[in-house]
């Protein structure tokens, strides 16, 4: 079935539909993974976006209920130049396209996502509409123009408080749409957890007595949650607190830094980062919209973009408090993490980084 992909600027791309057939709008975005579309697709940080892998073979390898970032998809759609349609991988266990089909988004493809990534680099992440039917020019405005993603993280946080078992350090989580492998990452260090939603008063949360506060990654932007802001002020000091993505942005906003919207942001799983304290640069994977363009006061940069000097980590220089922009994992050899023990252990988080 012929689909279309019609951005606000006017720019129509013809293709083939494929997934759920249904009419979606969003905010069209661009990965350069080149593998981990599941992980896109489940990560709650893209709710209310159109991700266009530049990738151009997407599928190959299928889905696997074992690799999900969270129980459903997220995106609102998705935009490939060719879906595979024979998947071959012992893991497999369905298609990209009944994936789709089953979670109700719909996919686009067989246009030339070299173009759109290009169009989307030069002028910026824009709105957009995927379409199996003929709009008119004031129905494309209409839809355009009523688009918002302001309850983003309303929608992806957990409903109700659960726990995590572990015999190792209590981490209080403020879920803002956080990523399956974080807790992972967590429950290889045997912590244990208890995952709060994000609207949960700083009251109730310190009840639990936990060690550590873990602020989580999510979609939308930091200004339109002025509340978690102000709740993550009355937490500052209480606590050790890691910040993750979304979380880092509020973070730093709590502590009166300033947060703008990048032009197209980051998303991938290469982008380098430089760690300024050991020099070494990190690959990494990231997903957000907005940057943080002044630190807070008595706050160090501890992490920078190699592609746009942007500031991708900040510590503290006197209260136990880490801030990154990326997704800490296996490459950067835990060392975010391990950090975060630390600090719960009483060592002092900005020891031995360099100001």
């Amino acid at each position: 079935m012929k689909a279309t992909l019609i951005l606000e600027d006017g720019t129509i791309f013809n293709g083939t539909a494929f997934g759920y057939i249904k009419e979606t709008i969003g905010e069209v975005v661009f990965n350069t993974e080149m593998t981990g579309y599941q992980e896109v697709l489940t990560d709650p940080s893209y709710y209310g976006q159109i991700v266009t892998m530049t990738y151009p073979l997407i599928g190959n390898y299928g889905i696997n209920l074992e690799d999900m970032e969270s129980q459903n998809v997220k995106v609102r759609g998705l935009i490939v130049r060719e879906k595979a349609d024979f998947p071959n991988n012992w893991r497999c266990e369905m298609e990209l396209d009944g994936f789709l089909k089953q979670n109700k988004v719909i996919g686009i493809e067989g246009i030339d996502t070299r173009a759109l990534t290009r169009s989307l680099r030069n002028h910026g992440s824009m709105r957009g509409i995927i379409t199996v039917r003929e709009l008119t020019k004031s129905q494309i405005e209409q839809k355009i123009n009523s688009y918002h993603n302001i309850n983003a993280v309303a929608e992806v946080t957990t409903k109700e408080k659960y726990e995590i078992e572990g015999t190792g350090h209590h981490i209080a989580i403020i879920d803002y749409g956080i990523k399956q492998s974080i807790i992972n990452f967590l429950k290889e260090r045997n912590c244990f957890m208890t995952v709060f939603p994000a609207t949960t008063t700083p009251e109730e949360l310190l009840k639990t007595n936990p060690e550590g506060i873990l602020l989580s990654n999510g979609p939308g932007s930091p200004l339109d949650v002025p509340w978690a802001v102000e709740n993550i002020k009355q937490l500052v000091g209480k606590k050790p607190i890691l910040a993750i993505d979304l979380g880092c942005q509020l973070l730093a906003k709590s502590l009166g830094g300033t947060i703008k919207k990048s032009k197209h942001g980051h998303r991938g799983a290469n982008h380098p980062v430089k760690d300024l304290n050991t020099n070494k640069v990190l690959i990494t994977a990231q997903n957000h919209s907005y940057d943080i363009v002044e630190l807070p006061e008595n706050a160090i940069k501890t992490h920078v973009n190699i592609n746009d000097n942007t500031i991708e980590g900040f510590v503290h220089k006197e209260l136990p408090l880490v801030g990154i922009q990326f997704y800490p994992g296996y490459r950067d050899i835990g060392n975010i993490y391990n950090w975060f023990i630390n600090a719960m252990e009483g060592e002092a988080v900005c020891q031995g980084i360099k100001a």
